[in-house]
């Protein structure tokens, strides 16, 4: 990618950096900047710094997403380093040791309820080669790959790694003994078509345009049909679609005060008086009219535009 700082009429071009010559001390740059950072570059709560295992190792960075769901994040080091068979084998710990992460969350005062059935397992680095790209194909579950690059003035980019997914039956571990030895999924899938099961033959109609309408404004983007809501997403959430029977609810993922929004089609759920919601964001619209997605559009593309 070239990055470009536009000035009057004039364009300079901004040169990759690396902060030290070390790429150990590198990585660790970059780790504080997404802890530090964790909620604006990947709406993610921080919850812990290498946080210890029981059988010696150290999570890079550990959070939760506003949905619930336990986050992994983990750094790539080195051009070689396994990093999506680490965060694999501290994906299975952490399932086997919830109790350890919910005494975490009451800790840090965490009160949104713990989502086991979606855990997330973040990479970050600054490439990824042939070898990483198919080991995340293949698996069957989701391993999320994001790329960053700084830049002179300092400037990041972060972008997320798009890669088809192959469609496999899940990966199963075994549970103790004393679960009768039955298989437990360590992700859930969820569908669209889980979601549109609650619709009428009319919601569906409408959910279908705007789905459509979303997905033209960029090749990129990432449609992610969670337990509770459908999320539309570029490296952060930008929005999200509750589907009920009779109406589609959609989250903008906007603070309150930051949408233009003449019509008043959007209510704030965060002033004068918070609303407790599913999805990412400050500003709610219930959908029950496929003639209202033009300009609900003009919406999203702002919430698109700051979640990029």
């Amino acid at each position: 990618m070239s990055l470009f700082k536009i000035s009057s009429t004039k364009a300079k071009r901004l040169n990759p950096v690396t902060v030290h010559n070390s790429k150990r001390a590198l990585e660790r740059d970059i780790q504080k900047i997404f802890e530090d950072n964790l909620d604006e570059l990947l709406n993610v709560t921080f919850l812990a710094h290498e946080y210890s295992t029981s059988f010696g190792g150290r999570m890079d960075t550990l959070g939760i997403d506003a949905e619930g769901n336990p986050c992994i994040v983990e750094y790539k080091k080195g051009q070689n380093d396994s990093v999506i068979n680490q965060g694999l084998s501290y994906l299975r710990w952490l399932l086997d040791h919830k109790d350890s992460f919910d005494k975490l969350c009451t800790e840090k005062n965490v009160t949104t309820t713990i989502q086991w059935g979606s855990p997330r397992v973040i990479c970050i680095a600054e490439s990824y080669n042939k070898f990483d790209a198919d080991t995340a194909d293949l698996l069957p579950i989701n391993i999320e790959l994001y790329k960053y690059k700084l830049y002179e003035d300092d400037m990041l980019v972060l972008d997320k790694e798009n890669y088809q997914k192959v469609k496999i039956t899940g990966i199963n571990k075994l549970t103790p003994e004393d679960n009768g030895g039955k298989p437990e999924r360590l992700q859930e899938v969820y569908t669209l078509e889980d979601h549109l099961a609650k619709a009428s033959a009319g919601v569906k109609d409408i959910f279908g345009s705007l789905n459509e309408a979303i997905l033209a404004l960029d090749q990129n983007i990432i449609e992610d049909p969670k337990k509770y809501y459908v999320a539309y997403k570029m490296t952060r959430n930008f929005v999200d679609i509750v589907v009920t029977k009779s109406k589609l609810v959609i989250y903008l993922n906007l603070k309150s005060g930051s949408l233009d929004d003449p019509k008043e089609m959007a209510r704030d759920v965060q002033y004068p008086v918070h609303t407790g919601h599913w999805g990412n964001g400050d500003y709610e619209v219930k959908l029950t009219d496929i003639k209202d997605i033009e300009y609900l559009m003009t919406l999203i593309k702002q919430s698109y535009d700051a979640n990029q």
